[in-house]
């Protein structure tokens, strides 16, 4: 173990720097000719850094893999005392990879995609940032800089989904993703003050991962509201990973975020912000080791949200909606493997999905760069003709996500769903095999629509130019071996001891073959549902649930009624109509300018201008001034 290791700081400084030079000189001295590529050459050079820790990583022995650097003490207050310290170790190592090697990707896509912007600069800036500030997230070795972190790429997730902010829509997508964010975040917040709090009256005061780790079980035995303190905690900040990583029932901005641009949707939803709250649970894994209850409402949860974000994909018409709900689907199995115990296997998800959902995420991108700004499937079709390396790139990646061998999200996925077998519970197995059939399902639907079949479109769509189908073609091949390369190094790398379930359950073969054969079933149903004699004729039979669906179960609206128009109702009534306008404005501001205008009046009458009567008064209070003293 290396406790000062100098490098780890040259992970974060190349992104906060880009932000910097293209925040303050992008748009006067850089302009686009320079300004994305500064962009791209920070996550660049933050991904050689990356590589460099790892390789030093990687040459310490099992055991002692963690390298250590304490920037500077940050907070000091009495005993209480936090160092802004980064920490590298397997898991962090993941991340930083995932993160700074997509990141790359999608800044030279971007280079492509956003030229002629009138924000272009800034674009670049926002993006560095939040970067950035993901880095000091996964990086971070005590919560609450991992909290500063994870505020950041709130912050930024706001700037990027409102990026253009002149249309209603995406300011409104900004601010909701923003607000239910802030609404997650509070929980995580009260769960970390908690957990210090208690620890604290047990006399640590420490609040790096590792003294947290070793006194965690101190909080043991500790009762929170009726129950044990670890799973009050845990259940705290899984409600905060529920809002960052878009699980139930925080879920709805993350499909109004795709009002951003693709590029920004291929960031923060494949590699970056969305996984933060897997993240956050792998590394509390010891806290959670102390909650099984709150491990079993994390599978719960997952297993829930995954279901329905694939149910809820079936039927969206938009390229990049129907990609959003599968993101919260996959982000749900990410979950559910957490839940099982499996947190490698959560994170090899993690890494998988960053691959295949980068891939579709730009090569929806290219799909709307061709067609000149539209998104409606049913207003494309035939495109396989006209964008001939964007329909086989996306081809790969909905075989990847589908989880057909041997390609990526075969691997990770099949893991997932054996330990979730493994946890006995099958009806949450069930229910996830269930969500892989449905996810093979509308992934072809989405491929049929968008590029085969006739086509709908009078205008002549072209294909994207090279700086976007490189990063494209770079992500499919993650796509094609990362799955496995990913069983062969990334588990024992991860977690030595646990690496894989092989062999742990008997029945692993079986269930291998049957999730294989889920997924071949979703894809001929998916080209089966499409015909669109069929397609049609189960539309009007299945009216009302066509509905409920395509409307996503009315989940907004319900919001909407119970909580939203409440609460501004709340706000305006009582809190403005009452507290600021009556008692605020009325009594204290208004009141007291009132007040002192009738006071004024009164004590302005006995000012008649009679020296002899101010003498006599002047006299009076002179001798009772001396009766006092005296």
């Amino acid at each position: 173990m290396n406790d000062f290791y100098p490098l780890l700081k040259w992970i974060i400084l190349p992104p906060l720097a880009g932000f910097i030079l293209n925040g303050l000189l992008g748009r006067k001295f850089l302009g686009e000719k320079w300004g994305g590529w500064l962009g791209a050459a920070a996550i660049l050079a933050a991904f050689i850094a990356s590589c460099l820790c790892l390789s030093d990583l990687l040459s310490l022995p099992v055991e002692s893999r963690l390298l250590r650097d304490t920037l500077f003490n940050w907070i000091s207050a009495g005993n209480f005392s936090i160092d802004f310290a980064l920490r590298f170790d397997p898991l962090s190592a993941v991340m930083a990879m995932v993160v700074t090697g997509v990141s790359f990707l999608i800044h030279v896509y971007s280079i492509g995609y956003m030229r002629g912007d009138k924000g272009f600069n800034r674009y670049f800036a926002y993006l560095n940032l939040f970067v950035s500030f993901m880095l000091i997230l996964v990086l971070a070795d005590n919560p609450i800089l991992m909290f500063v972190g994870w505020e950041g790429v709130g912050l930024c997730s706001y700037l990027l989904i409102g990026f253009w902010y002149e249309d209603e829509k995406n300011a409104a997508a900004g601010k909701k993703a923003f607000i239910t964010n802030r609404v997650g975040d509070a929980g995580f917040l009260i769960g970390l003050m908690l957990m210090f709090g208690l620890l604290a009256s047990q006399g640590i005061f420490a609040t790096d991962f590792a003294t947290l780790a070793r006194n965690v079980n101190l909080l043991d035995g500790k009762i929170v509201l009726g129950f044990g303190a670890p799973t009050i905690i845990g259940l705290l900040m899984f409600f905060g990973a529920t809002g960052k990583s878009a699980q139930f029932p925080l879920y709805v901005w993350l499909p109004d975020a795709m009002a951003g641009p693709t590029p920004v949707s291929a960031l923060i939803h494949a590699a970056t912000m969305v996984t933060a709250g897997v993240y956050m649970l792998a590394r509390m894994s010891f806290l959670y080791a102390l909650a099984p209850r709150a491990l079993e409402a994390v599978l719960v949860v997952g297993c829930f949200t995954a279901f329905l974000g694939a149910v809820i994909a079936t039927l969206q018409s938009d390229i990049k909606k129907v990609l959003a709900y599968s993101t919260i689907s996959q982000i749900g199995y990410m979950f559910m493997a957490v839940g099982a115990g499996s947190y490698a296997a959560g994170v090899f998800h993690l890494t998988t999905h960053a691959f295949f959902k980068a891939l579709l995420f730009l090569a929806a991108g290219s799909v709307i760069h061709g067609m000149s700004g539209e998104q409606d499937m049913f207003k494309m079709g035939g495109l396989s003709k006209e964008m001939r390396l964007t329909f086989v790139l996306t081809a790969a990646g909905c075989l990847a996500i589908s989880g057909i061998p041997p390609l990526a999200g075969f691997y990770s996925k099949d893991l997932v769903l054996e330990h979730v077998h493994a946890h006995g519970i099958p009806i949450l197995w069930l229910t996830g095999l269930a969500t892989a059939g449905l996810t093979a399902y509308y992934i072809t639907r989405l491929l049929i629509l968008t590029f085969l079949g006739k086509k709908n479109f009078a205008t002549h769509a072209h294909e994207s130019p090279l700086i976007m189908t490189i990063p494209m073609v770079v992500l499919a091949a993650l796509a094609l071996t990362g799955g496995w390369l990913g069983s062969k190094y990334l588990l024992t790398f991860l977690d030595p001891a646990a690496a894989t379930l092989s062999g742990a359950d008997p029945e692993a073969h079986r269930l291998m073959l049957i999730s294989v054969v889920t997924a071949l079933a979703g894809i001929a149903s998916g080209f089966f549902f499409t015909i669109p004699v069929l397609s049609e004729a189960l539309a009007l039979k299945f009216r009302f649930a066509r509905e409920v669906i395509r409307n996503k179960f009315y989940v907004d609206e319900i919001y909407e009624f119970a909580i939203i128009r409440p609460l501004k109702w709340t706000a305006d009534s009582v809190f403005f109509g009452f507290v600021d306008s009556d008692m605020i404005d009325g009594l204290m501001v208004n009141g007291a300018a009132k007040l002192t205008y009738r006071a004024g009046l009164i004590i302005r009458k006995v000012q008649t201008g009679n020296a002899q009567l101010y003498a006599l008064a002047f006299t009076g209070g002179l001798i009772l001034l001396l009766y006092w003293i005296m």
